[in-house]
C-alpha cells in the first residue's frame, strides 16, 4: 500500500529492528497491503502500516501505524489511537467487563496481578512492625509473612510456567488481524479489527492451550506446544529475546520458590542460621537476579537499540516496573544475611517497595493483554 513511490510511505520506510545483533529482529513496519490488499477510491493510497513486534505477536496483539498524521484525520476511519483519553478509558473499561480466561496472555497478567497483591500484603506484614512497632499483632511477622510469602511465590511460579508456554506458542507466520475496506462516508478507507481472520491461539474462546485450525495444520498434529524440540530451540528460540526473557523468569521463579517454601513458620523455626542463609536468603538473591535479567530482556525487546528506552511502548513500562520489583526482592535477600537493625529494616522495606512495583507492572500487563488492536498515529 504505502510504497517508496508515494509521499505517504516516507515517514515509515520499511524497517527491521533488532536491538541485539545476534538475536532475531523484534520489530518491523510493513505496508498493510502486503497482508491485506485494498482497492480504495482515493488516490494515492493512504499510508497504513502493520507494526510487527515480537512481544505483540506473542500476546496476540495487532498494532497498526497510520502515516502521515493528516491521513488519520482526512483519509482513514479507525479506532481511537493509543495514548488518547478515550482509548485509555476504553481500555480500563475492558479490564472491568472482559474476562477472556481462555487467553493465556490474559491469564498470565491476572495471575501475576494476584501474586503481586499477595506480595503487597506480605510487604505490609514484614515492614509495618519494623516501621511502627505499635501496629504489630501476634503472628504477624512469622505466620502472616511466612504464609503469604509461600502463596505469593507459588502464584509467581504458576504465572512463569504460563509465560513460557505463551513464548513457545508464538505465531511465527504473519497475522494482520485487521480488515481494510472502502468506507461509505467521507473517509477513503475503513480500518476495523477482524477477529475472525486472526490465527493467533489467543482468539480461541472455548478452550485453553489450543490453537485455531490453521495453526494446527501448520504444526501438523500438535495444536499446542508444551515444549519445543531441540532443533527448534537451537534454530529459533535461543535467538528469540522474548523466549529467553520468559525462560529466565521461569528459572528465577523456581529458585525463588525455595525461599517461599522455607518461609513457612513450621520450617523457618527449625532452621539454624547457616541453614536459613542457604535455603532462605540465598534463593531470594539468586531468584531476584534472575528476575532482573528477565525484566531487562523484556525491556530491550521493545527497544530500537539495547540502550534506547521505548517510553511509548506499554511492554517497556511493564519490564521497567518489574525491574524495580526485582531489585527490591534482590535487596531483600541480600540484606537478610545480616542481623543488624539497619539490614532488617532495609530487607523489609525492599520487599514492600518491590511488591508494589510488581503490582504496577502486572496491572499494566493486564491492560495490555486486553488491548489486542492498538492504533498509533505517526
Amino acid at each position: 500500500m504505502a510504497s517508496k513511490e508515494t509521499s505517504y510511505a516516507d515517514p515509515l520506510e520499511e524497517q527491521h529492528i533488532g536491538p541485539i545483533p545476534f538475536l532475531h529482529e523484534t520489530c518491523r513496519h510493513e505496508a498493510a497491503s502486503k497482508h491485506h490488499p485494498v482497492t480504495a477510491a482515493t488516490s494515492p493510497t493512504p499510508g497504513i502500516w502493520r507494526r510487527y513486534q515480537s512481544r505483540d505477536n506473542r500476546k496476540g496483539r495487532h498494532a497498526v501505524v497510520i502515516s502521515p498524521p493528516s491521513e488519520a484525520r482526512h483519509g482513514i476511519s479507525h479506532p481511537h489511537a493509543v495514548g488518547t483519553l478515550k482509548a485509555s478509558l476504553r481500555g480500563m473499561g475492558r479490564m472491568l467487563v472482559r474476562y477472556p480466561v481462555f487467553d493465556v496472555s490474559y491469564d498470565v497478567a491476572v495471575i501475576f496481578t494476584l501474586g503481586s497483591v499477595i506480595w503487597v500484603v506480605n510487604g505490609f506484614f514484614a515492614w509495618l512492625p519494623v516501621q511502627w512497632p505499635s501496629t504489630e499483632f501476634v503472628g504477624e511477622e512469622g505466620l502472616g509473612a511466612g504464609i503469604t510469602a509461600f502463596i505469593g511465590a507459588t502464584v509467581f511460579e504458576l504465572g512463569s510456567v504460563l509465560l513460557v508456554l505463551e513464548a513457545v506458542n508464538e505465531r511465527r507466520t504473519d497475522c494482520f488481524g485487521w480488515a481494510l475496506e472502502e468506507a461509505m462516508n467521507s473517509y477513503g478507507l475503513l480500518l476495523r479489527p477482524d477477529p475472525a481472520g486472526c490465527a493467533h491461539h489467543h482468539s480461541v474462546r472455548d478452550s485453553l492451550l489450543t490453537a485455531r485450525e490453521a495453526e494446527t495444520d501448520r504444526r501438523g498434529d500438535r495444536s499446542w506446544e508444551w515444549w519445543p524440540t531441540w532443533s527448534e530451540l537451537k534454530t529459533h528460540y535461543f535467538r528469540e529475546i522474548g523466549f529467553l526473557a520468559s525462560f529466565a523468569q521461569f528459572v528465577a521463579a523456581t529458585v525463588f520458590w525455595i525461599s517461599g517454601f522455607t518461609a513457612l513458620p513450621s520450617i523457618q523455626g527449625r532452621l539454624s542460621t547457616p541453614a536459613v542463609n542457604g535455603v532462605y536468603w540465598l534463593p531470594q538473591v539468586v531468584g531476584g537476579v534472575g528476575f532482573i535479567i528477565s525484566s531487562l530482556l523484556f525491556m530491550i525487546e521493545t527497544q530500537t537499540t539495547w540502550y534506547t528506552p521505548a517510553l511509548n511502548v506499554l511492554g517497556w513500562h511493564i519490564g521497567f516496573w518489574n525491574l524495580i520489583g526485582s531489585i527490591g526482592f534482590t535487596l531483600c535477600g541480600a540484606a537478610g544475611f545480616s542481623s543488624s537493625e539497619a539490614a532488617v529494616y532495609t530487607s523489609d522495606l525492599s520487599t514492600f517497595i518491590g511488591s508494589w512495583a510488581f503490582l504496577i507492572g502486572s496491572v499494566i500487563q493486564w491492560y495490555e493483554s486486553l488491548d489486542k488492536y492498538p492504533v498509533r498515529i505517526q
